[in-house]
């Protein structure tokens, strides 16, 4: 019996059973009703007018479920499924780290904007802005966001060169470049920069960082002291002129913080050096006779404007040279945003992997990639410096309990009432004892132990290592980072070139080569007339030009059946079908047969999109070293 239109939203079908017998017509829902319908017998039979609407919402349907599982890969703030059966006892764990957290980020976010070339607030408003939108958004549970050491070197020659203006460009275009890395999917594609090279860089970012603090450290109060590490120095000692007051409250502020973990690891050195040391100063500059000199000691308030909230948002006042545009600043500052991506998404997918292996979870890299990307697009409008996942304080973060993004938001609100309430505080805090707080950062983030465990060995990935350090140090870290990559990548080719081998059998070929597992199968035996070659490893351009070599090279007799066993070639390059194409032609030119063997679907596939199976018999194209032979027996038989 027809049925009326339920308005329901679906489809209108007119359906037969199986027997012709029963008939339904009407409105459906879409597409659980097609389910019912089939479940008791219905045959759906759309009319010839609906059969598009119905291919068209099948098409709308898949497409939504593709793209819905396809976002998850890509975006999936960890917030939103931490909060699923979010308990109080986890509130007070969550809420105790984040404070701990929040306060161990206080003297670094503040040390980190100074060394940077900004400022105090600066340092802070990074760690504010970038923490909350970190934690809000980023694919680890307990990744605590903020400025880093990492990122002093290149921001304080990117100030030096093009101001304040062109450091808020290069890290909006950081941020771009972050967001872009994630929603193509290269989280795990971060992860393969070979180690030597973070370590090198690194060692080379704790050597500069350490050489920036040389002027507070030992209170030489210079201005204007060069970016490049050796014309530094040659500064510094032209103008050498130490302030014993300033040393001395350097000196004890290192030792606190390089001591008070053997005492305590509840409270960070960092934080006690810089209570202990601002307490000193106030002491010495309010009770000491003036005749001791203790009031040239310098503090943040004597040479910032010390935080009082956040600013308001503004955008980047740019100040362009003589004919330039500002697509040509942009391309000027192309180079320096990359190397502000690349640094941002390894230290923070690094610092994930590390969290991980402790919380035993697994983070999201895309995510992480696209929340690193929104912070650092963010931060500057409201005069921020570049910002990534900091692992010391993610470590915090976790032995203290945090174990979901909200400790990193508290850890945000707790930095943001120190910007609010406590700005006199920080403005008294010594310049010499930030510089040993940075100190300790520098050493900490040299790796000597592992830079020693590869100088034993002094194989080629130590001499990566020492290149891209010296590279960092003297040049600087864009021309480190990318000549590291690249000879990374060489030797990489080079190892895979020396570990495929091109070997050429006669006469017999033995089955139980190249396997562990015992067996006696008979040699094969290999025809008269025929050769055989074989490739032992991947199939690229360092290897083809090789095999060419082999094959055209070939001395004595030539044979009219080449047979190039390729069992243990995982793929080929587009250099090594182009070669293969060619030797197929010289050979078909010369009246030789080539017989590929043991091709495995991945390499078949490869080859017939390359058009090399349409070159040659597809029978040729043998599955293992058996057929082959017999394939090349059945040539010989026909031929004579």
């Amino acid at each position: 019996m027809p049925r009326k239109n339920s308005g329901i939203r679906g489809l209108s079908l007119r359906t037969e059973g199986a027997l012709g017998n029963a008939v339904f017509e009407g409105h459906i829902r879409y597409p659980n009703g097609l389910n019912a319908l089939y479940n008791r017998g219905f045959a759906i039979r759309p009319a010839k007018k609906m059969q598009k609407n119905l291919h068209m919402c099948d098409f709308c349907c898949t497409f939504a479920a593709e793209m819905k599982e396809g976002l998850k890969d890509i975006f999936a703030p960890k917030l939103w499924s931490t909060l699923r059966g979010y308990s109080g006892a986890q509130l007070g764990q969550d809420a105790l780290a984040g404070v701990i957290v929040g306060i161990v980020a206080i003297p670094l976010a503040i040390a980190f904007g100074i060394s940077s070339g900004v400022g105090p607030t600066e340092g802070l408003v990074t760690a504010i802005i970038a923490g909350l939108i970190i934690a809000l958004f980023g694919g680890s549970k307990v990744q605590i966001g903020g400025p880093t050491g990492a990122f002093i070197v290149i921001i304080y020659g990117i100030i030096q060169q093009y101001g304040l203006g062109g450091l808020m460009i290069a890290t909006i275009m950081a941020g771009i470049l972050l967001i872009a890395m994630g929603l193509a999917r290269l989280g795990n594609v971060i992860k393969f920069v070979p180690y030597p090279v973070i370590v090198g860089f690194t060692a080379g970012i704790a050597l500069t960082i350490f050489s920036t603090q040389m002027n507070d450290f030992f209170g030489l109060g210079l201005t204007n002291v060069p970016a490049n590490f050796i014309e530094k120095w040659i500064f510094y000692a032209q103008r050498l002129s130490v302030n014993g007051w300033a040393l001395g409250i350097g000196m004890f502020s290192l030792l606190i913080c390089i001591f008070m973990p053997k005492i305590t690891k509840r409270i960070p050195g960092s934080l006690a050096a810089i209570i202990l040391a601002t307490a000193a100063v106030w002491a010495l500059k309010s009770f000491a006779p003036a005749s001791w000199g203790a009031a040239s000691v310098q503090t943040i308030g004597d040479l910032y404007a010390l935080p009082h909230g956040i600013p308001a948002p503004s955008m980047p006042t740019i100040d362009l040279a003589d004919g330039q545009s500002v697509f040509g600043l942009i391309r000027e500052l192309f180079p320096a945003a990359f190397t502000i991506a690349m640094l941002g998404a390894i230290e923070s997918l690094l610092s994930a992997m590390v969290a991980d292996g402790v919380i035993g979870d697994r983070h999201n890299s895309n995510t992480e990639l696209i929340a690193q990307g929104i912070a650092n697009v963010v931060v500057p409008f409201f005069g921020g410096i570049p910002a990534t996942g900091a692992i010391a304080r993610t470590m915090t973060n976790i032995n203290n309990g945090g174990r979901t993004p909200i400790a990193g938001v508290i850890h945000a609100v707790v930095l943001l009432l120190v910007l609010l309430f406590l700005g006199e505080l920080v403005g008294m805090i010594p310049m010499s004892c930030l510089a040993a707080v940075l100190i300790m950062v520098a050493y900490s983030m040299s790796g000597w132990k592992t830079i020693v465990g590869l100088y034993k060995h002094r194989n080629r990935d130590f001499w990566v290592l020492v290149i891209t350090f010296f590279l960092t140090v003297v040049f600087d870290l864009t021309i480190a980072i990318e000549v590291g990559l690249v000879l990374a990548m060489v030797l990489f080719l080079m190892r895979t070139n020396e570990q495929t081998h091109i070997r050429t059998l006669h006469n017999e070929i033995d089955p139980n080569e190249d396997t562990d597992v015992e067996s006696n199968l008979e040699h094969l035996t290999i025809p008269e007339g025929v050769e055989v070659y074989e490739i032992d490893g991947p199939y690229f351009f360092g290897i083809a030009n090789r095999f060419d070599e082999v094959m055209t090279h070939v001395s004595g007799e030539k044979y009219p059946v080449r047979i190039i066993r390729m069992r243990k070639v995982p793929f080929v390059d587009s250099t090594a079908m182009h070669n293969l194409s060619m030797l197929i032609q010289r050979s078909h030119n010369e009246g030789i047969t080539i017989i590929l063997s043991g091709v495995n679907d991945h390499v078949h596939k490869q080859l017939m999109q390359g058009g090399i199976e349409q070159m040659m018999d597809p029978h040729n194209i043998c599955a293992n070293i058996h057929f082959a032979l017999r394939r090349a027996n059945d040539l010989l038989t026909l031929k004579y």
